[in-house]
């Protein structure tokens, strides 16, 4: 439902003002107050509370002076508690009263002011792990209510780390035994899978004594785990703990040679219980599967017996598309739970799967389920059902009164601001929490706001929400026409498929950087923009040009078009080489031709996996928005050859 159910009347002065003020002006415009504003950012980072308090008077009509005052308030939200309550009064429903009302429950929670959390809590939208354990605590503190310990147990199993607040409903659980032996060490296995022992450990201490296993011999067995299961104790049958051990290390001894791995588990599998041993096949089959070992499936056979993991059952179908054997591929989606099967990718495997077997008006009937998505499994399902892949009609152009209402929300503009002042983090996070909600026509004026704003990731990031009225123009924007085109014509490149991934990386972001460091509209690594600046000749060429957009396009382009000509001309080939590297990209491939759909869906890293799957979808949109004709992503995926020689490394970064 919309939290926009109004539609305020502006008069035409009004209306007037706000697209002079929010639309058309850069964004590098100063405003009034800006140094001040960033003054005072300053003071809220180094803790200087007088220093912000004297600035946040200067900014009584800046944009941004709730952002003032929040900070203002975090520094003494504990001594000013009438402030805290005005400030979530006066901004109700804001990104910022989000923000600080969970500052406050955190206090209140620490403080164990059970009445007061329980008056506030309400108003938090998006409570997160931690909040919700403290809601938790305050229902069983308040009320004794024993509901809440079954709530609780299922966070136990839940993937990632558990904060703090969650330790005293844990406690309680173990007290009560509503968490057994088994419930404890399945944490402590999939803590040690996730490379965190020390947080295995504190699992584990909910653990008798005598099972607790040792930080020293977990770093032992990390060092050598052949050696641990060479050596293994004399009272390794009778030991819970030891089993354990072992079981880690076959799973480390997978991790570099999954066939050792088998080699090892087999010696002992006569001492393992049935549930030792199919999770320990469990795990050799995933390690072999992302490995393309054909081996995985007959060890995910034998794994049958386990919980697997979602990622474990998802890579039992990969592995049986890797061999293309479709009665596995089916059996192993029918296996799935209904959550996970129902996903727009294991329905596409799974109609494949059926149509394979001759079951074709099944297969249909899937492939309805998925087919017009905006998406790599959408589109192939189209593609399946004979639907050429077009865009849909473009809705009608946000008209002046609907862009003014856009306009005139507060969350937009200090969002706009926050972009102004370079603060992308705080303003993406101010634009997302005010667009939620929205119904379409309101998104495709505030994509559109962004867009004259030369803001192109959130124009994209509002046009891609639209449910029934959409604008395929905002979605795919193609920005830089005139540096890209050029370019990619020169080196033969289709445009299309360059903006495809262009979109991917950066999201047209020019001062876009990466965790790793790439930089730029196509996210080029330090290293690889030397490399192919010199490779091509670019004599002028120095680190600080590697953000320039002309410079980024060059090298980016002239990149690819490198690593597709040496991986056979496949543009499939040439994404998972520009996201992780070309010697990877030629290790995937198979000793016989394969399905580029096959190809990209079973890529062992997932984000690298994602990532051909968004460019290659990408892709057809902006062909079909180019070109001006329907296209066919199965097509533009084509086959992988098999498997030649190795690539040179040292020619290619």
């Amino acid at each position: 439902m919309s939290h926009y159910t109004t539609k305020p009347r502006f008069p035409l002065r009004s209306i007037l003002l706000l697209l002079s003020l929010l639309i058309a002006p850069p964004l590098s415009v100063a405003a009034e107050g800006d140094d001040a504003f960033l003054a005072a950012r300053e003071a809220f980072r180094v803790g200087e509370a007088p220093r912000l308090a004297r600035l946040s008077g200067a900014l009584a009509n800046h944009v941004l002076k709730p952002w003032v005052d929040y900070w203002d308030l975090s520094l003494r939200m504990k001594d000013d508690e009438p402030g805290v309550r005005a400030f979530l009064a006066r901004e109700k429903g804001s990104y910022l009263a989000e923000k600080l009302r969970g500052d406050w429950l955190r206090l209140l929670g620490r403080q164990g002011r059970w009445s007061t959390f329980e008056e506030e809590f309400p108003g938090l939208i998006q409570p997160d792990q931690e909040l919700t354990c403290y809601a938790w605590q305050s229902r069983l503190a308040r009320s004794q209510d024993r509901s809440v310990l079954d709530e609780a147990r299922a966070a136990w199993f839940a993937t990632g780390d558990l904060p703090d607040a969650c330790t005293p409903l844990m406690d309680r659980l173990v007290s009560e035994r509503r968490l057994s032996a088994d419930d404890v060490w399945d944490r402590v296995r999939r803590l040690l899978d996730a490379g965190k022992p020390k947080a295995a450990i504190a699992a584990a201490a909910y653990l008798p004594d005598r099972q607790i296993p040792g930080l020293r011999t977990l770093e032992a067995i990390a060092k050598k785990p052949a050696r641990h299961l060479d050596k293994l104790p004399a009272h390794f049958d009778s030991s819970r703990l030891e089993h354990e051990l072992a079981l880690y290390a076959i799973t480390l001894l997978g991790r570099q040679d999954p066939q050792d791995g088998a080699v090892h588990l087999r010696r002992i599998e006569s001492r393992l219980s049935g549930d030792e041993q199919a999770y320990a096949w469990g795990q050799l089959a995933l390690l072999a599967a992302k490995r393309h070992m054909a081996s995985a499936s007959d060890w995910f056979d034998l794994a049958q017996e386990a919980r697997l993991s979602d990622d474990q059952m998802a890579w039992r179908v990969r592995a049986a598309l890797r061999g293309r054997d479709w009665p596995r591929v089916r059996k192993a989606v029918e296996q799935m739970p209904a959550r996970l099967a129902s996903q727009p990718g294991w329905t596409y495997w799974q109609a494949r799967a059926l149509a394979a077997q001759g079951k074709r008006e099944d297969a249909q009937r899937l492939y309805q389920r998925i087919a017009t998505l905006p998406s790599f499994y959408g589109n192939l399902a189209d593609d399946e059902l004979g639907r050429p892949i077009t865009v849909p009609p473009r809705a009608a152009p946000p008209t002046t009164d609907e862009l003014a209402q856009i306009a005139a929300l507060p969350g937009v503009q200090r969002a706009l601001a926050l972009f102004r002042l370079d603060l992308r983090t705080e303003g993406v996070r101010e634009w997302n929490w005010t667009l939620r909600g929205m119904p379409d026509r309101q998104l495709l004026a505030a994509a559109e706001i962004a867009r004259r704003n030369d803001i192109y990731d959130r124009a994209i990031y509002a046009a891609e929400r639209t449910v029934t009225q959409h604008d395929f123009e905002l979605r795919y924007l193609a920005p830089f026409r005139d540096q890209v085109s050029p370019q990619a014509q020169e080196l033969a490149l289709d445009d299309g498929w360059v903006y495809g991934l262009m979109r991917q990386e950066s999201r047209f972001i020019t001062a876009a950087k990466s965790g790793v460091g790439a930089k730029g509209l196509m996210q080029l690594m330090p290293a690889t923009a030397k490399w192919v600046a010199r490779k091509i000749g670019l004599t002028d060429y120095h680190p600080g040009k590697v953000a320039d957009t002309d410079t980024n396009v060059k090298l980016g382009t002239s990149y690819l078009k490198m690593v597709l000509d040496r991986l056979d001309n496949q543009p499939v080939l040439a994404c998972a080489a520009y996201n992780a590297g070309p010697g990877r990209a030629q290790r995937w491939r198979a000793d016989v031709p394969l399905e580029g759909a096959i190809y990209a869906e079973t890529i062992p890293f997932g984000e690298t996996r994602d990532y051909v799957k968004k460019v290659m979808s990408n892709s057809v949109y902006y062909a079909t928005l180019f070109q001006n004709k329907p296209q066919s992503l199965k097509a533009r995926l084509g086959v992988i050859p098999p498997r030649g020689g190795a690539i040179v490394t040292d020619e290619l970064p």
